[in-house]
C-alpha cells in the first residue's frame, strides 16, 4: 500500500490527469506528470510537470525513480514507454491490458475469448473483406473503424453496400482495419469499475449516454431506462471483464442495448471515462479518487450515487466565439463548472463540463441542459 504522503507518477497530461491530480492531492499525495506537452491541464495542477517524449528512455527513467507508482491518463501511452517505466516502479494498469486496449481488433477478440457479447465483428485487410462481411448483414450494414487511434467517431466510416466498400476503406486510411455490424439501440450506456492489486472491485451504477456528432454530449445517472435487473447484467459484465483482464486502476465499459434486447459491448476505456465526470458531485467517491485508492492499493471507496446527477460537456463551440456568460452559470443552483485549463478552443475539442444535481434524473437532465443555454447567452 501506497499511503498518503507518497507520490504519484501519471503518463498523460490532459483533463482525465488534471482531475485525477485534483483527487490525489486532496487525498495528500503529490502527483508529477508526464506527457510532451508543456504547461497542459494536468501539468498546471501537478507538484512537477515534466515535458518530453514518451520515447526519452533517460527522462522516463528519472520521472520513474521520483514516483512510488505510475498510472495511465489515456490508453495510447506507447507500450515500450510502459516497458521501461515498469522496470523502476509499478505501472498500473500494465503493459497487457494496453495491448489489448490499443487496438480494436485485439480489443474485439479477447474480449468474446472471455464468452462476453460483441457485435459480430470481422477483420478487414481489404475491400473483399468488406464485401463478404456485408453479405451477412444486408439488412444494416456494418460500421468500418482503423484498428488503432480513433476516437469520438474519427477514423470510422458507415458501410451499407458493397459498392462503397473500396471509398469506405480509403476514407479511414488505414491498412488496419476491423468491420463490425452496425447496431441499431435503444440507448448508449456505461460502467465504470475499479479494481485493486488486492482482487477488490467496485462499480459504479450504468450511467447512459447521449453523443452528437459522435463526441459524447450528456451523461445522465441514474437512467429510467436502465431496470435493477439490466443494471445487474451490466455490471456483472463490466466486473467480468476488468478480473479476465486483470486491470489495476479503473475500467470503463461502453455498452449499446440493442433494438433487439442484446447488450453488447462496443469499447473499452482502461481509465476514467469522460462518462463518469458526473461521479465527483454525484458520489460518495469519484472516479478519480477511486483511480487514486486502485493504483494505490488502498480499500476502494463507495460508489454509492448519492442524488440523482447529469453532466454536459462543453466543446470549443460552446466558448468561442462568444464571451461565456459565468454571471448567469453561477446563479443557478446545484450547478458545477469545470473548465481544463485549455488555452485554444476549437469546435469539437473539449474544454470543460457542467454537472447538475436534482432531486431526479429528468429533472438534472432538464437543467443541465439549461445550464449549458445560460453559459452560451
Amino acid at each position: 500500500m501506497i499511503e498518503p504522503g507518497g507520490t504519484i507518477g501519471m503518463l498523460g497530461s490532459g483533463q482525465l490527469g488534471r482531475m485525477f491530480v485534483h483527487a490525489a492531492q486532496q487525498m495528500g499525495y503529490r502527483v508529477h506528470v508526464y506527457s510532451p506537452d508543456a504547461n497542459s491541464p494536468a501539468g498546471q495542477a501537478a507538484n512537477k510537470e515534466i515535458a518530453a517524449a514518451y520515447n526519452d528512455t533517460d527522462a522516463l527513467r528519472s520521472f520513474a525513480s521520483e514516483v512510488d507508482v505510475v498510472t495511465l491518463e489515456f490508453e495510447n501511452i506507447p507500450t515500450d514507454t510502459i516497458d521501461i517505466v515498469s522496470e523502476i516502479v509499478p505501472v498500473h494498469p500494465g503493459r497487457n491490458v494496453l495491448n489489448v486496449a490499443q487496438n480494436r481488433i485485439r480489443e474485439k477478440t479477447t474480449i468474446r475469448s472471455f464468452g462476453l457479447p460483441v457485435p459480430d465483428f470481422a477483420v478487414v485487410e481489404s475491400a473483399d473483406d468488406i464485401v463478404r462481411f456485408l453479405a451477412n448483414h444486408e439488412k444494416h450494414g456494418g460500421v468500418l473503424k482503423s484498428a488503432e487511434s480513433g476516437y469520438d467517431g474519427k477514423g470510422q466510416a458507415r458501410v451499407e453496400t458493397a459498392d462503397s466498400a473500396a471509398a469506405a476503406l480509403e476514407s479511414i486510411g488505414h491498412a488496419a482495419a476491423i468491420i463490425e455490424e452496425f447496431v441499431p439501440y435503444q440507448f448508449e450506456t456505461s460502467v465504470i469499475s475499479a479494481r485493486s492489486p488486492r482482487g477488490e472491485v467496485k462499480s459504479y451504477a450504468p450511467i447512459v449516454n447521449m453523443h452528437h456528432n459522435h463526441i459524447l454530449d450528456i451523461s445522465i445517472a441514474p437512467s429510467p431506462l436502465i431496470s435493477a435487473k439490466l443494471s445487474a447484467e451490466l455490471v456483472d459484465i463490466a466486473e467480468n471483464l476488468m478480473t479476465s483482464l486483470e486491470v489495476i486502476g479503473v475500467l470503463c465499459v461502453e455498452f449499446f442495448y440493442a433494438n433487439d434486447g442484446r447488450i453488447l459491448i462496443n469499447e473499452i476505456a482502461p481509465r476514467p471515462h469522460n462518462s463518469g465526470h458526473l461521479t465527483i458531485e454525484a458520489c460518495v467517491t469519484s472516479q478519480f479518487q477511486q483511480q487514486v485508492r486502485a493504483v494505490c492499493d488502498l480499500p476502494l471507496g463507495s460508489p454509492t450515487l448519492v442524488q440523482p446527477a447529469a453532466m454536459v460537456n462543453l466543446l470549443g463551440q460552446h466558448l468561442s466565439p462568444h464571451q461565456p456568460n459565468f454571471e448567469k452559470l453561477f446563479a443557478r443552483p446545484n450547478t458545477n463548472l469545470h473548465l481544463y485549463g485549455k488555452a485554444a478552443p476549437r469546435d469539437g475539442r473539449k474544454m470543460g463540463h457542467i454537472t447538475v444535481t436534482a432531486a431526479d434524473a429528468s429533472a438534472a437532465e432538464a437543467e443541465v441542459r439549461a445550464a449549458r443555454e445560460s453559459f452560451e447567452s
